[in-house]
Protein backbone atom coordinates (compact mmCIF):
# COMPACT_ATOMS: atom_id res chain seq x y z
CA UNK A 1 0.00 0.00 0.00
CA UNK A 2 2.82 2.28 0.40
CA UNK A 3 2.78 2.74 -3.34
CA UNK A 4 -1.26 3.74 -3.10
CA UNK A 5 -0.07 6.26 -0.10
CA UNK A 6 2.77 7.94 -2.68
CA UNK A 7 0.68 7.98 -5.53
CA UNK A 8 -2.28 9.87 -3.10
CA UNK A 9 -0.09 12.27 -2.06
CA UNK A 10 1.33 13.29 -6.05
CA UNK A 11 -2.59 13.32 -6.82
CA UNK A 12 -2.91 16.42 -3.91
CA UNK A 13 -0.19 17.70 -4.89
CA UNK A 14 -0.82 18.03 -8.37
CA UNK A 15 -4.67 19.51 -7.25
CA UNK A 16 -2.82 21.65 -4.78
CA UNK A 17 -0.56 23.09 -8.09
CA UNK A 18 -3.31 23.51 -9.93
CA UNK A 19 -5.50 25.31 -7.69
CA UNK A 20 -2.45 27.86 -6.68
CA UNK A 21 -1.68 28.14 -10.30
CA UNK A 22 -5.03 28.77 -11.53
CA UNK A 23 -5.00 26.03 -13.70
CA UNK A 24 -7.07 23.03 -14.89
CA UNK A 25 -5.63 19.24 -13.34
CA UNK A 26 -5.35 17.99 -16.76
CA UNK A 27 -2.68 20.21 -17.67
CA UNK A 28 -0.65 20.11 -14.89
CA UNK A 29 -1.17 16.27 -14.58
CA UNK A 30 0.34 16.75 -18.08
CA UNK A 31 3.09 19.18 -17.19
CA UNK A 32 4.27 16.62 -14.64
CA UNK A 33 3.93 13.50 -16.82
CA UNK A 34 5.75 15.43 -19.68
CA UNK A 35 8.52 16.84 -16.94
CA UNK A 36 9.16 12.83 -15.47
CA UNK A 37 9.57 11.85 -19.06
CA UNK A 38 12.12 14.50 -19.70
CA UNK A 39 13.99 14.80 -16.39
CA UNK A 40 15.19 11.40 -14.76
CA UNK A 41 16.00 12.65 -11.37
CA UNK A 42 11.84 12.86 -11.50
CA UNK A 43 9.75 9.18 -11.10
CA UNK A 44 6.99 8.51 -13.34
CA UNK A 45 3.46 9.84 -13.08
CA UNK A 46 2.09 6.70 -11.34
CA UNK A 47 -0.83 5.52 -12.68
CA UNK A 48 -3.27 5.28 -9.82
CA UNK A 49 -2.37 8.99 -9.62
CA UNK A 50 -3.41 9.64 -13.03
CA UNK A 51 -6.39 7.69 -12.20
CA UNK A 52 -7.15 9.81 -8.84
CA UNK A 53 -6.30 12.90 -11.09
CA UNK A 54 -8.75 12.16 -13.94
CA UNK A 55 -11.72 11.16 -11.97
CA UNK A 56 -11.28 14.14 -9.85
CA UNK A 57 -11.55 15.88 -13.08
CA UNK A 58 -14.35 14.34 -13.71
CA UNK A 59 -16.70 15.09 -10.61
CA UNK A 60 -15.09 18.99 -9.69
CA UNK A 61 -18.29 20.77 -9.83
CA UNK A 62 -20.26 17.93 -7.88
CA UNK A 63 -17.20 17.89 -5.32
CA UNK A 64 -17.17 21.83 -4.65
CA UNK A 65 -20.59 22.02 -4.63
CA UNK A 66 -20.32 18.90 -2.01
CA UNK A 67 -17.48 20.32 0.27
CA UNK A 68 -19.25 23.80 -0.01
CA UNK A 69 -22.70 22.35 0.91
CA UNK A 70 -21.24 20.83 3.91
CA UNK A 71 -18.45 22.42 5.14
CA UNK A 72 -20.52 24.12 8.30
CA UNK A 73 -19.15 27.55 8.52
CA UNK A 74 -16.42 27.66 5.71
CA UNK A 75 -16.63 28.36 2.08
CA UNK A 76 -14.48 27.26 -0.67
CA UNK A 77 -12.82 30.37 -0.77
CA UNK A 78 -11.91 31.19 2.57
CA UNK A 79 -10.72 27.34 3.22
CA UNK A 80 -7.27 26.77 3.28
CA UNK A 81 -5.51 25.89 -0.31
CA UNK A 82 -4.28 22.45 1.66
CA UNK A 83 -7.41 21.57 3.55
CA UNK A 84 -9.30 22.60 0.44
CA UNK A 85 -7.42 20.03 -2.21
CA UNK A 86 -7.18 17.30 0.65
CA UNK A 87 -10.96 17.43 0.70
CA UNK A 88 -11.38 17.45 -3.17
CA UNK A 89 -8.89 14.57 -3.43
CA UNK A 90 -10.64 12.43 -0.42
CA UNK A 91 -14.09 13.51 -1.26
CA UNK A 92 -13.79 11.73 -4.94
CA UNK A 93 -11.73 8.61 -3.93
CA UNK A 94 -15.00 8.30 -1.32
CA UNK A 95 -17.59 8.64 -3.46
CA UNK A 96 -16.41 7.57 -7.05
CA UNK A 97 -13.50 4.82 -6.08
CA UNK A 98 -15.05 1.79 -4.75
CA UNK A 99 -12.36 -0.57 -4.68
CA UNK A 100 -10.44 1.28 -1.71
CA UNK A 101 -12.26 0.94 1.85
CA UNK A 102 -13.85 4.10 2.98
CA UNK A 103 -11.51 3.92 6.02
CA UNK A 104 -8.31 3.83 4.23
CA UNK A 105 -9.47 7.02 2.14
CA UNK A 106 -10.57 8.89 5.08
CA UNK A 107 -7.05 8.45 7.17
CA UNK A 108 -5.05 8.64 4.46
CA UNK A 109 -6.87 11.86 3.49
CA UNK A 110 -6.19 12.42 7.82
CA UNK A 111 -2.86 11.93 7.33
CA UNK A 112 -1.68 14.38 4.25
CA UNK A 113 -3.57 16.94 6.93
CA UNK A 114 -1.25 15.93 9.68
CA UNK A 115 1.72 16.54 6.81
CA UNK A 116 0.83 19.36 5.18
CA UNK A 117 -1.69 21.64 6.86
CA UNK A 118 -2.11 23.14 10.45
CA UNK A 119 -2.88 21.44 13.70
CA UNK A 120 -7.07 22.27 13.88
CA UNK A 121 -6.75 20.15 9.72
CA UNK A 122 -6.79 16.45 10.54
CA UNK A 123 -10.73 17.08 12.86
CA UNK A 124 -11.76 19.37 9.87
CA UNK A 125 -10.85 16.56 6.97
CA UNK A 126 -11.89 13.71 9.38
CA UNK A 127 -15.60 15.28 10.36
CA UNK A 128 -16.15 16.30 6.79
CA UNK A 129 -15.25 12.97 4.84
CA UNK A 130 -16.50 10.99 7.60
CA UNK A 131 -20.41 12.91 6.75
CA UNK A 132 -19.48 11.95 2.92
CA UNK A 133 -19.25 8.48 3.66
CA UNK A 134 -22.25 8.40 5.98
CA UNK A 135 -23.70 9.99 3.05
CA UNK A 136 -22.51 8.21 0.47
CA UNK A 137 -24.94 6.61 -1.08
CA UNK A 138 -26.96 9.82 -1.65
CA UNK A 139 -24.33 12.14 -2.79
CA UNK A 140 -23.10 10.54 -6.83
CA UNK A 141 -25.79 12.04 -8.36
CA UNK A 142 -24.31 14.48 -10.99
Amino acid sequence: MAARNKARKRAFQILFEADQRGESVQTVLADWVRHSRSDDRQPPVAEYTMQLVEGYAGHVDRIDDLISQYAVGWTLDRMPVVDRNILRLGAYELVWEDETPDAVVIDEAVQLAKEFSTDDSPAFVNGLLARFKDLKPSLRRD
